[in-house]
């Protein structure tokens, strides 16, 4: 019994160790700048699992006052966001040389091949290489036509495989590009192999946990990262568990693999409610951009594909500084343009879609995606210069579709060629796309010539030409509200002839206030 006391003891932790090898060290993630708060601190009043957590409890395991039942000062509420954000790196650190393998899945009749292994295979890598001091040294592409067996592979290409990877001592960990591994297939694979496995879901998380900057998007991270812990929970208990006659803590009538789970339980409520919390704030900005009447244009596409380079361009913003990697936007930001007609748009840039983005993802990133269905007009954004580009394109679009989007919404969509200087002589074969190139600035009038008349079209404003008296606050009033194209002055009456872009809300406060 001893040993379980000293487990449950504050802030000592679980290890993670797979069969045969010994427990890693905790390092830092491979993100430097997040390393202290993917650590975090460990006081005596904490009880933390490896996935952090654990405020509001005792170290006996009870509640204690601090809990959803009161409303907590808002001081509180920020301590408990930041105690919600420590967890361990997900992955790794320092140099890894990285087996990147790819089971290539051999369906039969009348089952589709989704993507091309090629272009897997070459995403696989990207996603690596985003990570510091992460390589890929081999590359395997194995066929199969068992995907959801337990390793994967049929008995001969898993034996191959495993020749392959123990006989390489350069790799340090594999890279196996699926989706999910579930926690039985990983702990034999690691055991077959001798090295780490990783998949898709797990280092597109950490490169996520890595490039979050506010507060919202590290918390749709960690809530993200919950079905993760819960599936490492039981290898981690049983580990535990070695040598240990009971598995129950005294006097709690609780054993330790319930306690753990109550408190996943407790941690992903509380990141819910906190990220409740933001939302409620993120509608309130929202009612306030609705009420000056910006109209909001929704910058979206494949990542990677130059949409925060693209709203540089659009807008002049110095301070918008783009990056050549893979998730470099999660934070959605808003940034205020000026179209032909001179009326002030807002372009949000929204987080970047990839093939097979895990479902637990785009769950956890919904509310940062609610400012897409709220926008009032869709600006897809292509990387032509890539060789899937139409794959791309319709991974974004079946995104996009299962956001549940309104249809006017996503019939209005302005599609977008960029990087067409990659692409000698490009010319656009489908209709009504424009082509551009952000970087070198070709083609940016026609795309704002465009991005005009479909805003019009798309929140009902008008162009009207109103007289006003001069010596009102009729015209002062009107550059306010609408957008004052041309103001033709006329001595003689007092009066001005002004053309105006005006909502039908606006000009209904218009009529209202001078009457006549």
């Amino acid at each position: 019994m001893w040993a379980l006391r000293a487990a449950v003891r504050p802030g000592l932790r679980l290890s993670r160790v797979g069969r045969g090898r010994s427990a890693p060290r905790v390092a830092a993630p491979s993100c430097p700048a997040r390393a202290l708060a993917a650590v975090g601190r460990r006081s005596p009043g904490n009880l933390e699992g490896p996935w952090g957590g654990g405020r509001g409890l005792r170290a006996d395991g009870g509640r204690s006052r601090t809990g959803d039942d009161e409303e907590e000062p808002e001081d509180a509420d920020e301590n408990a966001e930041e105690e919600l954000l420590r967890g361990e790196p997900l992955l790794p650190a320092g140099t890894q040389r990285v087996c990147l393998v790819h089971p290539d899945v051999k369906w039969g009749p009348g089952k589709p091949q989704m993507t091309r292994a090629e272009w897997q295979v070459a995403e696989a890598t990207a996603l690596v290489h985003t990570l510091d001091g992460w390589s890929v040294v081999q590359t395997m592409v194995v066929s199969t036509k068992t995907p959801d067996r337990k390793l994967i592979f049929g008995k001969g290409n898993f034996e191959h495989l495993t020749e392959k990877i123990r006989g390489s001592p350069d790799i340090t960990c594999v890279f196996l590009n699926v989706e999910r591994m579930a926690a039985p297939t990983k702990k034999e694979l690691e055991a077959a192999w001798g090295v780490e496995v990783f998949d898709r879901f797990t280092v597109v998380l950490h490169i996520f946990r890595c490039n979050a900057r506010t507060k919202e998007a590290r918390l749709q991270v960690a809530l993200a990262e919950i079905p993760l812990h819960r599936s490492n929970l039981k290898r981690d208990v049983a580990h535990l568990y070695r040598g240990v006659g009971s598995r129950y803590i005294m006097g709690s009538g609780e054993s330790f693999m319930q306690l753990q789970q109550r408190l996943l339980r407790e941690k992903e409520a509380k990141i819910r409610k906190a990220l409740d919390r933001l939302r409620k704030k993120r509608h309130l900005l929202r009612r306030q951009r609705t009420r000056r009447e910006f109209p909001m244009i929704s910058v979206v596409g494949y990542t990677n594909c130059g949409k925060t380079t693209l709203i540089k361009a659009l807008t002049g913003d110095a301070a918008i500084q783009p990056r050549d990697q893979l998730f470099a936007t999660l934070d959605v930001t808003a940034h205020a343009g000026t179209l032909p007609s001179r009326m002030t748009v807002l372009y949000v840039d929204t987080i970047g879609f990839l093939s097979q983005l895990p479902h637990g993802l785009i769950e956890s990133f919904s509310a940062t995606l609610e400012d897409v269905a709220h926008s009032d007009l869709i600006l897809h954004v292509r990387d032509v210069s890539h060789p899937e580009a139409e794959l791309q394109k319709c991974s974004v679009l079946s995104t996009l579709r299962g956001l549940q989007l309104p249809a006017p919404l996503l019939d209005s969509m302005v599609e977008v060629h960029n990087k067409v200087d990659l692409v000698p002589g490009y010319s656009p074969t489908e209709p009504n796309v424009v082509p551009v190139s952000a970087l070198r600035g070709h083609g940016l009038q026609e795309l704002k010539a465009e991005l005009d008349a479909a805003v019009l079209k798309a929140t009902g404003r008008q162009i009207l030409t109103l007289r006003v008296r001069l010596a009102g606050a009729q015209l002062s009033w009107l550059y306010k509200e609408a957008t004052v194209q041309e103001v033709d002055v006329i001595p003689e009456d007092g009066a001005a002839d002004v053309r105006v872009i005006i909502s039908n809300s606006a000009y209904g406060k218009f009529r209202k206030l001078f009457p006549g």
